[in-house]
């Protein structure tokens, strides 16, 4: 069967692809600037643990020692976009949290030393 528009079938003409819609067309009038900054982990950890996250739903053998291709269709690939997606905000919340915790401690410890 066939798919000449390449649209996703299940998708086209939902409200859930018309919300996708939605944050295709809010991305896109992003600046480039903007998305770079959005694209791009503050800290080296967060690019780790994002890193380790796709490796561990693609499947980690080493291309060294194998020839890993993957094969997938569209809405699955949508579907792992979504998830990294949400999982690299989970990240940077648990981030801003950790700086924040880490800055209202010292902060305290200030105090209480005066």
């Amino acid at each position: 069967m066939s798919n000449p528009s390449g649209k996703t079938p299940e998708l086209f003409g939902s409200k859930e692809f018309e919300q996708v819609n939605s944050l295709m067309q809010y991305v896109h009038s992003m600046s480039p600037d903007t998305i770079a900054q959005l694209s791009n982990p503050t800290s080296p950890e967060v690019q780790q643990m994002m890193e380790h996250n796709i490796v561990a739903l693609l499947g980690g053998l080493p291309s060294e020692h194998f020839d890993v291709e993957i094969t997938t269709n569209r809405a699955n690939l949508g579907r792992l976009l979504a998830s990294a997606m949400m999982s690299g905000y989970f990240l940077r919340g648990a981030e801003q949290r950790m700086t924040f915790e880490h800055s209202l401690m010292s902060t305290e410890a200030f105090a209480e030393d005066e």
